[in-house]
């Protein structure tokens, strides 16, 4: 029935261009979403008026993340190709798109944490300080959960983010649906490889979407 309406589209390349981004995206998200986190609660310690307060540090860290943020994501793999070959030893391959994914999302997932710890009650946080909770206490018992919902909302954007960027590093030979796309759709113009590597792509998405959204509901106290 399918081979009808896509006699182009050879399903086991598809289902193995699939695997590939979810297994790209999965790894990336894990990675961004704990660095992302370490690096949004030091932009958010080191600001002016906050417990670690350090002008220097926090300039850096702000530069640091600026600067990657702002990259375009296929001139960041270029820039990363060195980097990449001495960490992973190749360039080809969904491993091989993973450093440049993680240092692609990381810093902008920064930001979005840091915008949810500042969400955060100053009150809240005084009132623990009072009672003498600890750094760690104030992360783990008032920070993280009371910014939590910013928190999930924010891998969820950056989630479908880097699904969009393994398909840039499809392109460029990551494998995935963005290769497939690229080789054996447009440049063999065969739209319907294409379209159906496409639609997987908005599935990958729609369901991402549904899960963050789904938990978010759940943990929002308000």
């Amino acid at each position: 029935m399918l081979e009808k309406y896509f006699p182009n589209v050879d399903w086991v390349s598809m289902w193995d261009a699939t695997k590939e981004t979810i297994y790209m995206s999965f790894w990336s998200v894990i990675a961004t979403f704990v660095i992302g986190i370490l690096l949004g609660l030091l932009l958010f310690f080191t600001a002016k008026g906050s417990l670690w307060e350090n002008r220097a540090i926090n300039s850096i860290i702000s530069a640091i993340v600026n600067i990657f943020r702002s990259i375009p994501f296929i001139i960041l793999i270029v820039l990363l190709i060195p980097f990449t070959k001495t960490i992973v030893g190749s360039i080809i391959g969904p491993e091989a798109a993973l450093p440049a994914l993680i240092i692609g999302a990381a810093p902008f997932y920064a930001r979005l944490v840091e915008i949810g710890l500042r969400e955060v009650d100053k009150g809240v946080i005084e009132a623990a300080r009072a009672m003498g909770a600890k750094i760690s206490t104030i992360i783990f018992k008032v920070l993280l959960p009371e910014s939590m919902p910013a928190i999930v909302s924010g891998i969820t954007v950056t989630s479908i983010a880097i699904v969009g960027y393994t398909a840039m590093a499809g392109a460029i030979g990551a494998g995935g649906l963005g290769n497939l796309a690229y080789l054996d759709g447009f440049q063999r113009n065969r739209t319907d490889v294409t379209f159906v590597a496409t639609i997987i792509i908005l599935i990958i998405v729609f369901i991402i979407q549904m899960i963050g959204d789904l938990i978010t509901r759940k943990i929002d106290k308000r």
